[in-house]
């Protein structure tokens, strides 16, 4: 009898250890798969202990005040946590609620890149947390415009732009590329306006002006975007279609009727389209980049709209980043490289299978001049021209260059060139496939890399010279274009000849032009700037591209010919695509001409969204 209760205390106490050590190991399991995240330096939240996972907005946009207000409610994963701490920036935090009850939270010190901690106290059971709060007239992200600012001139517009750390500007939130989480909205906005998000979207006005919204695939918080105005949806296939202003939605449906060719063109390449809509929404000029990839739904300037489908290779860049970036999204703004530098490759592959080797190669002659120029800028501060950066202590916008982008790209194709089309492609889509809906950093990337490339197929690459040295190595792609060669040969005859034969540039493309005012010789004198002005009448040039680049030299030789001060002048105070005006205030400071620019940025710089006024301020030494 003393045995069989010995046995049984035995069997208990084992039972309770079995007990004991399943659950530790649950919690383990549990504390190993949030300890996924990776310290950086661009956001206070700490997901190891307790990270977002879904977003349920319920926000009101309040034109009169130009406030957003409402409640962000989350779903959280709980690592036994006290707290959890959220990014935000010139919010005001009214309420915070843990599992529907009211709890403490704190808002800590200021950083002007950063803005503050929200730290929030929890249980260790804690599962959702609710923040009630509004936006103030410092938030960074939104842009609210008067009807006068926008195409029709008749309504008020709203847009956001998250990227890099503005989201915590207008939704208090984890802001990190590492956080990836869904999210439903509802959006009251004025009844004659209508509002769309990066999400599943309306093709039409509702009654009363509410809206809601899902995004069922997890991504990153600088992807999640709104934009509100009195706007229509014209579909170019079942699945692609564009937004736009009623006066400018026929245009903006003409100049990206090949969207849907990018996508099959794109999932010929790269495999299968996981966000099921590519729509495109044209918004007002201020808008600060040439396009934003906001899942389902990118945004784009109005700039690429050149009546001849010249610039769309934009639009083929964004529609990329449903692979690279928004399917698979750099860890870290240190590691903005491989967002970017993969989209531009294959942004170029895009353009290759639709246009030809010779269209690709054209644009990517015009990066290497980019790049070019991005290096010469950086010659004082070389380890800016290195792909992986350290950002710490600095905004990470600094190192959205084309750095990044070009040196990215060539980086690829050199790589491309070397183990052969047909392994990279095969390895690109392995990368797509294994990191779908994740992020990724260098280092892992360089692991990868190896692992199912380099190494598998005894290839030796200097993959560490371009990733970790400043400049471009010695062994990179070169790409040629015949079409280029004959630009240079024509502008040689013209300068030679002192005359211009106009029937050699009839048939000329964007790019074509683009790289015959850029290769302009450094001691052009004015005679011949006022001799191209005149046969191609350069300074009214209605494509943006080509009066950007056209600017930039007029600046850079002194030439006020045909007015161009005035056409300089009011394209800066019209356009607010930060890449083109930034190029014209860099050619007026390094060419001393600083005061002229403070005189048209006074004016311009009430137009600008807060990006580009960032920039520019930097520029020209604005405090």
């Amino acid at each position: 009898m003393k045995k069989v209760i010995t046995l049984l205390v035995c069997t208990i106490l084992m039972l309770g250890s079995c007990a004991d050590a399943k659950k530790e190991k649950t919690e383990l399991k549990k504390e190993a798969s949030l300890s996924k995240y990776e310290e950086e330096s661009h956001s206070f939240a700490q997901p190891n202990k307790a990270a977002i996972k879904h977003l349920d907005l319920d926000i009101d946009v309040d034109f009169e005040k130009e406030i957003i207000n409402g409640n962000a409610t989350y779903q959280i994963e709980n690592n036994n946590a006290s707290e959890i701490i959220l990014d935000v920036k010139f919010l005001e935090i009214e309420n915070v609620k843990a599992d529907g009850v009211d709890t403490k939270f704190v808002l800590g010190s200021f950083d002007e890149y950063m803005g503050q901690p929200l730290k929030i106290d929890i249980q260790n059971t804690t599962k959702t947390i609710t923040i009630q709060y509004k936006t103030t007239n410092k938030t960074e992200a939104l842009q609210w415009l008067s009807p006068q600012q926008t195409a029709d001139k008749t309504h008020p517009f709203l847009f956001t732009q998250g990227q890099a750390i503005l989201t915590r500007t207008w939704i208090p939130i984890q802001d990190s590329p590492q956080i990836r989480i869904t999210y439903n909205a509802t959006v009251s906005v004025p009844s004659d306006l209508m509002a769309v998000m990066s999400a599943e979207n309306p093709k039409e006005k509702t009654e009363n002006g509410e809206y809601r919204f899902r995004m069922k695939q997890p991504i990153s918080p600088y992807l999640i975007a709104l934009a509100v105005g009195d706007i229509e949806y014209k579909a170019i296939s079942e699945r692609t279609g564009v937004y736009a202003e009623k006066s400018m939605v026929d245009a903006v449906h003409n100049e990206f009727s090949d969207m849907e060719k990018m996508v099959v063109a794109a999932e010929k390449l790269y495999g299968e389209y996981a966000w099921e809509q590519f729509d495109v929404i044209v918004l007002p000029p201020s808008f600060p980049f040439g396009g934003m990839e906001n899942p389902r739904l990118t945004f784009a300037t109005p700039t690429l709209i050149a009546g001849d489908k010249s610039l769309t290779s934009v639009i083929a860049h964004e529609l990329a980043h449903s692979w690279s970036g928004n399917l698979v999204t750099n860890s870290t703004w240190d590691d903005f490289w491989l967002n970017e530098g993969f989209t531009v490759y294959f942004e170029t592959r895009i353009m290759e299978e639709l246009y030809g080797v010779d269209r690709a190669n054209m644009l990517a002659l015009i990066s290497r001049q980019s790049l070019d120029d991005e290096i010469e800028g950086f010659k004082a501060t070389p380890d800016e021209t290195k792909l992986k950066l350290n950002l710490k202590g600095r905004n990470p916008d600094d190192g959205m260059n084309s750095i990044a982008y070009e040196k990215g790209y060539l980086f690829l194709r050199t790589l491309e060139e070397t183990v052969g089309r047909e392994k990279f492609d095969k390895f690109l889509n392995n990368y797509f496939q294994t990191h779908a809906f994740s992020t990724i950093s260098t280092e892992k990337f360089l692991v990868f890399l190896n692992e199912n490339l380099l190494s598998k197929e005894n290839i030796k690459f200097n993959a560490d010279e371009w990733i970790y040295k400043a400049g471009v190595p010695n062994n990179e792609a070169v790409a040629k274009s015949d079409k280029f060669d004959k630009v240079l040969e024509a502008l040689t005859q013209f300068i030679a000849d002192n005359k211009v034969d106009v029937k050699i540039t009839e048939n000329w493309t964007t790019q074509e032009w683009v790289y015959f005012v850029r290769n302009f010789p450094k001691d052009i004198n004015k005679k011949h700037l006022a001799m191209f002005d005149k046969a191609f009448d350069l300074t009214n040039a209605t494509n943006s591209y080509i009066a950007m680049v056209w600017y930039e030299q007029s600046i850079n030789h002194d030439y006020h010919g045909n007015h161009v001060d005035k056409k300089i002048e009011d394209f800066l105070i019209t356009v607010g695509r930060r890449w083109y005006v930034s190029t014209i205030f860099k050619a007026y400071q390094r060419n001393n001409k600083t005061k002229e620019a403070l005189l048209i940025y006074e004016k311009a710089r009430p137009n600008y969204h807060s990006v580009t006024v960032n920039t520019i301020d930097d520029i020209l030494g604005v405090k």
